[in-house]
């Protein structure tokens, strides 16, 4: 046993080292892969290789125009938009296959994104990790899990018998009952610690009481998604993992979200989507839904047309507006795609959409900050207006209606969190480009000094 601790805090402390200065060989492995993604294609096919570069981004750019007509018209338009997304990479792939760069852009793409991710963990975030305090157990633990969520995670986990076995007193929640009065209640009657096995709408709403009652609270991931579970490093296909943190668990001190009234612990989304889930068929028909109204949100009369402010600035002409509690990383990034990198900042993430034709739908690409349709922001207070006297949002997924103007803030700190102290999913995710000189210094061991 002596042994085992021995060796869970050597590599806890090597981990902690690795967190604070970096790790060369992720550096080196970054640095070559970028050099192979370049010579790649200049041994394959020379010089001319440059050219096609821009083929490709030609070929995407056409592809995003055709998913705006697609989205935003309907008829012979949506149709040619159809083909339109289809026939722009299927021709640059065609044509790179007749001159036999193919294999090579691929391997050269592959050697690309492996250097990006590569060389965005090779360096340290800068970040100072959620304070952890070590917590004796609670006493009387409380659970509310909804037995619907998830397609029933609730019973194929046995969650309930292994609750109760761990000492916590559940409740089964039904469709008629107040999720925030079974909290208020269950503190009434002496809960030290509140719970929750179900998904994101209904962590939110109990997490608030836990705030309000600065008592620790509980994620069991037994949701659809689960976004909040994944950002606190847990294992959303083990739901009764999380169980652990009761006899043996840690405490992190995180931010919460509002929105007007409402609190949220991943988002609130207002806009187009918004409206898009108001329709009462988008529940049993989606895609369908979607399609049909979207043309009308986003090019028609009724478009939605948000304003957002904070401090320093003021956006208008909006169609769809994100929210989230603390920044989102990179749009871009395929290891950890809509991760939050911390959940203990203090801010903020807000994404702004302002699509009005096919030539801002084709800059999209460019990302955000470069003068095309998405901005991103982090700030303490966002306002959201509208020229209506109401504004529907989701909050978490859930479907509310908010007073306009919707003043949206951050509470920093004021959730505590329990979490077992082995989480096998935490992990940072960088939310910043990678700083290439600062990985090949990295590389050559002459890290930058301060």
């Amino acid at each position: 046993m002596q042994r085992q601790v021995r060796h869970r805090t050597a590599s806890t402390e090597a981990a902690a080292a690795t967190a604070r200065e970096g790790s060369p060989g992720r550096a080196r492995l970054a640095v070559l892969a970028l050099l192979g993604s370049i010579l790649v294609p200049l041994v394959t096919a020379g010089l001319r290789s440059v050219l096609w570069v821009p083929a490709g981004i030609a070929a995407l750019a056409l592809a995003a125009v055709g998913v705006w007509w697609i989205l935003a018209h309907t008829g012979v338009v949506r149709v040619l938009g159809l083909l339109l997304a289809l026939a722009a990479p299927f021709a640059v792939l065609a044509l790179y296959a007749a001159a036999g760069m193919l294999w090579a852009a691929c391997v050269s793409l592959a050697l690309w994104a492996l250097g990006l991710a590569t060389a965005r963990s090779a360096l340290p975030s800068g970040h100072t990790a959620s304070e952890q305090t070590a917590t004796k157990a609670p006493r009387h633990p409380w659970v509310l899990m909804n037995p619907r969520s998830g397609g029933g995670k609730v019973g194929r986990f046995d969650l309930v018998d292994r609750a109760r076995a761990a000492g916590c007193r559940v409740t089964l929640l039904d469709g008629d009952q107040d999720v925030t009065e079974l909290a208020r209640q269950a503190v009434a009657d002496g809960a030290d610690l509140l719970a929750v096995a179900g998904g994101d709408g209904t962590q939110a709403l109990v997490a608030e009481v836990a705030a309000r009652h600065d008592l620790p609270f509980l994620v069991i991931p037994a949701g659809t998604r689960n976004h909040f579970a994944l950002d606190l490093g847990l294992d959303r296909d083990d739901p009764a993992a999380a169980l652990e943190a009761l006899a043996e668990g840690v405490e992190l001190r995180i931010d919460l979200g509002y929105a007007a009234d409402r609190v949220f612990v991943n988002n609130a989304s207002f806009g187009t989507y918004a409206f898009v889930v108001t329709d009462p068929a988008y529940r049993d028909a989606k895609a369908r839904t979607t399609l049909r109204t979207l043309p009308g949100l986003l090019t028609g009369e009724e478009a939605p047309r948000l304003r957002a402010r904070t401090d320093r600035t003021h956006i208008d002409g909006l169609q769809a507006l994100l929210v989230s509690n603390n920044p989102y990383g990179r749009a871009v990034d395929a290891a950890n795609p809509g991760r939050r990198g911390r959940l203990d900042s203090g801010l903020l993430g807000v994404v702004c959409v302002r699509v009005g034709n096919a030539a801002q739908a084709a800059r999209l690409l460019r990302g955000p900050g470069s003068g095309g349709g998405l901005i991103r922001l982090s700030a303490e207070t966002v306002v959201v207006e509208a020229d209506t006297d109401t504004l529907p949002a989701g909050i978490d997924g859930e479907h509310v209606v908010l007073p306009s103007p919707v003043v949206c803030r951050i509470a920093p700190g004021a959730l505590r969190v329990r979490v077992p102290r082995r989480r096998p999913r935490a992990s940072r995710v960088g939310d910043r480009a990678a700083d290439w000189p600062g990985v090949v210094r990295l590389a050559l061991n002459s890290p930058r000094t301060t």
